[in-house]
């Protein structure tokens, strides 16, 4: 003040100031080294008296400079310069005690927090004592002027009385209110009578008092910086500096910015990346407060750069309350700053974290509206709407596709098309009723660019099936279909054609589609549209097309009127040849489509397609490519290997095409068995394929070399052993007609018992004369069933196979498809032309009645019936007594056979009532 008022400016003025600016931080640097820094003091003494003389030296260059300043007139300017260089010159640190610590290798570590005692750490309120201590070490000191006599406090709006004395105004207005009488108000420090009772209000000294507060909450911001740097800062001196800043933010705007500019933010990151519940609250409340106080958003950046927003939203799941209250409170901030919602999208998980915490059930009220405030503020920024729509958050998205311009909604239609709804029924149905109409408007209505969106996009709907009847509804499908066959639209740099075609696809395999839906006009009937499907198919067609031609037809093989329309045309066409063709595309997924649609007309062009086949070159081999050994099959393999086992059992030439393939079948039947591929997405049907083209073989076995084929590779044990495979019913069902057609040719296989009779006893007799003839010599054994020489490699002898215990067990099962199969192949064992007496006590043993009573009280079936009772007769007729009393007093079996006898068919009826009869005799006598 002495320098501003002096006549003359001392010329020195500025290298003063500056020198003393230079004193003044070493001075600092100095004892902070000294009293704060804690290090490993290896020599104490040497190491204070190196600080001492320092600071010294220090001292008694700031004396030095002061002396330089020359001397005004006025008497007091050189009294207090005289009076600052004596205390500086009679200065003189002493040498202090010196406490040896160990330096801390975590400032923020929570073990360290958690586990001190009493004897490692001194009280918080040491702690919070040496921060404050610390503090105001940096701070100015309080001028006596800044104090109201009255208050003894700092004031806020200080007045100046006639005195010339200055108060709080609060203050002196109530001293002054104590008088009655105004001629007695003195003046509170002065004791001098006031006549006028008017004040001024002292702006200088409201500037100055707010000048030294600016100033000391800067000094104050610097030491909380130094806290929270300090390795040897300890847990509520961090609390204690941490709750200041907060104060200060509250307190002051420029507070923040000066908060932000020192560097704090970063240190409040380190804090942040510890698990200290109490550091963490008070941290997120300091950021809150930082955030709250910044109209520019640019600390907001700074804090969205600098801490890691995936733990800040990870905090949302704390089980601490004040954490959860205080990370929301600061995202909501936060979600204001474009900055932060352009980052939030690289977080990895963080807006399925936010979307997450928006759907748990137990959210409250307040949270979840903070969680909408901060996703709609997200919402700034489009990627961030893809995101929460992949994360099944579809509402943003789907608003902006409505309410939004043009240019928004083609964005959105772009997101709707790319991205997986997800298996939410519910998201499907609000997405599909929301944005179809519009998008089915863009797509007939808008130009190229926003067709190939909307196509897209409604190609992404109709993918799930609970869409389809919505669709269907709408009006979808005669739109689709308009547009595949009428309309017309040259170089569109798409192929809308295909897109309408994938999408009415969808919609019939959704099965939601009926074939009333399909006829548009009298111009457009089912007939034209199927004939042109059909026509249309070829490897001349763009590859997209044929896919979606030939799923649209396979799904119309599920109607009878549509399917005949579909076999007539295929028929009288060479469509039959171009479908087999399109088996070599290269293209996978149109040689799936096309095997699924020629799966389906098997049954009524099996022959035409079986031939058409083995003339295509490389085929039918190309369908049996290897299988990886460690890898699962794939659809195309499955679906290869069913058309083959399903195409026409009995057709010579499909057989004889894959005659020598039979080794590799058996060899990945044994793969996938022992690896366990079975139980892959595709194992099972792959399994139940090869099966199938060995059975086959099995309904051409009156050509010589198939059954030399099934010899040399034993088909009665392969069957057999997979007729207990209990993974697939269609494999038992398979097995048990192997079997049932394998046994039939046992019969005439096994060689007839005189002739090898005569020719063992003439081989015995020329052995009994011989010297090596031995007593030991005895009969090759007959089967008692089929009178000869058997076995399940030569004859294919079930009982020599083991199979009919493995048949009589497939009776119980559920799959009556599964029954038929097994009753048909016990049946073989009951034939005319075997020992009827062996057999039927060979089923016996292995209990086959119980089995048979099983079969005709639990199945319906007229063909199931007639099967099991005709093998019930069998065995009642060449039973012993035992077995006829059994069935005989089995009463649920008479209401049955009566039941039938009511109301069965003919040769049903006729059984049951032949039964009765027996029964009827048998009780009777």
């Amino acid at each position: 003040m002495e320098l501003e008022s002096a006549q003359n400016t001392p010329k020195n003025a500025a290298e003063v100031l500056l020198s003393l600016s230079e004193c003044i931080n070493t001075a600092k640097n100095l004892f902070l080294s000294y009293t704060t820094t804690p290090i490993r003091i290896v020599t104490p003494n040497q190491e204070v008296e190196i600080i001492v003389k320092r600071l010294q030296r220090v001292i008694r260059q700031m004396g030095e400079v002061l002396n330089s300043i020359k001397v005004s007139s006025d008497e007091y300017f050189h009294y207090a310069v005289q009076s600052l260089v004596k205390d500086i010159n009679g200065f003189w640190v002493e040498n202090s005690k010196v406490e040896y610590v160990h330096k801390e290798n975590d400032l923020y570590s929570v073990t360290d927090f958690e586990s001190s005692t009493d004897d490692e750490y001194e009280s918080e309120t040491t702690h919070v004592t040496k921060f404050q201590d610390l503090a105001n070490s940096y701070m100015e000191p309080l001028y006596e002027a800044f104090f109201c006599p009255l208050t003894n406090k700092i004031m806020e709006d200080p007045v100046t009385i006639e005195t010339g004395v200055t108060y709080e105004r609060v203050a002196i207005t109530e001293w002054f209110e104590k008088f009655s009488n105004p001629t007695d108000i003195i003046c509170p420090k002065t004791g001098i009578n006031i006549k006028n009772r008017d004040f001024n209000r002292n702006n200088a000294l409201i500037e100055m008092i707010k000048q030294w507060e600016e100033r000391n909450e800067q000094e104050s911001i610097k030491a909380a910086r130094s806290v929270l740097s300090l390795n040897s800062s300890t847990k509520p001196m961090i609390l204690e500096a941490l709750r200041n800043l907060q104060n200060l933010c509250r307190k002051n705007l420029y507070n923040v910015v000066e908060i932000r500019a020192i560097g704090i933010i970063p240190l409040l990151g380190t804090i942040l990346k510890n698990e200290d519940k109490d550091l963490t609250f008070e941290t997120l409340e300091l950021l809150r407060q930082m955030t709250e106080n910044d109209d520019e958003d640019e600390g907001k950046e700074m804090i969205a750069r600098t801490l890691d927003l995936s733990k800040l939203i990870q905090n949302l799941s704390s089980k601490d309350e004040r954490i959860r209250q205080a990370t929301l409170m600061l995202l909501v901030e936060l979600s204001k700053d474009r900055f932060f919602c352009d980052q939030i999208s690289s977080v990895s998980g963080g807006m399925l974290m936010l979307i997450s915490v928006k759907y748990r059930q137990h959210v409250d009220a307040f949270f979840a509206k903070k969680i909408d405030e901060i996703l709609k503020n997200l919402e700034i920024s489009p990627g961030n709407i893809k995101i929460m729509a992949e994360n099944g958050h579809w509402q943003p998205l789907l608003h902006q596709f409505i309410k939004g311009n043009e240019e928004t909604k083609m964005e959105m239609a772009g997101y709707i098309g790319e991205l997986f709804i997800g298996h939410d029924d519910e998201i499907k149905r609000r997405v599909a009723e929301t944005a179809s109409p519009a998008l089915i408007q863009m797509a007939f209505h808008g130009n190229s660019l926003a067709r190939n969106v909307a196509f897209r996009a409604l190609k992404q709907i109709s993918s799930h099936p609970e869409n389809g009847n919505f669709l269907v509804k709408s009006g979808t499908v005669t739109n689709m279909l308009q547009e595949i066959f009428k309309r017309s639209i040259y170089d569109e740099p798409m192929n809308s054609k295909a897109e309408a075609a994938g999408i009415l696809a969808n919609i019939l395999e959704s099965g939601c589609g009926e074939l009333n839906d399909l006829q548009v006009d009298r111009k457009m009937s089912l007939d034209y549209i199927i004939y042109n499907l059909v026509r249309r198919i070829g490897n001349s067609m763009p590859d997209e097309l044929n896919v979606n031609f030939v799923r649209i037809l396979s799904c119309l093989m599920k109607f009878a009127k549509s399917r005949d329309i579909i076999v007539s045309v295929v028929k009288e066409s060479d469509v039959c040849t171009n479908l087999i063709e399109l088996l070599n595309n290269p293209n996978e997924e149109i040689q799936v489509t096309s095997i699924v649609f020629c799966i389906a007309l098997s049954p009524f062009i099996g022959h035409t397609l079986a031939d058409r086949l083995c003339k295509i070159k490389g085929q039918p081999q190309a369908l049996l490519k290897d299988l990886n050994e460690t890898m699962p099959p794939t659809e195309k393999q499955a679906v290869s290997v069913n058309f083959l086992a399903k195409l026409p059992h009995e057709n010579i030439s499909l057989n004889l095409a894959l005659f020598t393939s039979v080794p590799l079948v058996l060899r990945k039947i044994d793969q996938v068995m022992k690896s366990g591929m079975r139980m892959s997405k595709f194992g099972s049907s792959y399994l139940e394929g090869l099966v199938g083209i060995l059975v086959r073989f099995t309904y051409t076995l009156y050509e010589n070399q198939f059954l030399i084929l099934a010899k040399n590779f034993n088909f009665a044990t392969v069957f057999t052993d997979l007729l207990m495979n209990t993974f697939s019913d269609e494999i038992q069902i398979l097995s048990a007609n192997g079997l049932a057609n394998l046994s039939v040719k046992t019969v005439t296989l096994s060689k007839p018992a005189q002739i090898k009779k005569k020719k063992l006893r003439r081989f015995a007799y020329i052995l009994k004369c011989s010297s090596f003839y031995s007593t030991n010599i005895e009969d090759i054994p007959l089967c008692p069933v089929h009178k000869g020489a058997c076995s399940s490699q030569e004859t294919f002898c079930l009982v020599e196979a083991k199979a009919v215990e493995k048949l009589l067990t497939c009776f119980d099962h559920r799959n009556i498809k599964v029954v038929d199969a097994a009753l048909s192949a016990i049946s073989t064992l009951l034939d005319e032309r075997v020992n009827l007496d062996k057999s039927v006590s060979i089923l016996i043993e292995e209990k086959g009645i119980q089995h048979v009573l099983n079969v005709v009280k639990e199945h319906k079936s007229e063909n199931v019936r007639q099967k099991s009772l005709w093998i019930l007769e069998k065995l009642l007729i060449e039973g012993d007594d035992k077995s006829v009393s059994e069935v005989s007093q089995d009463r649920l079996l008479r209401s049955t056979l009566i039941n039938v006898l009511h109301r069965g068919d003919g040769d049903v009826r006729l059984m049951a009532e032949k039964i009765l009869k027996q029964l009827n005799t048998i009780n009777y006598a």
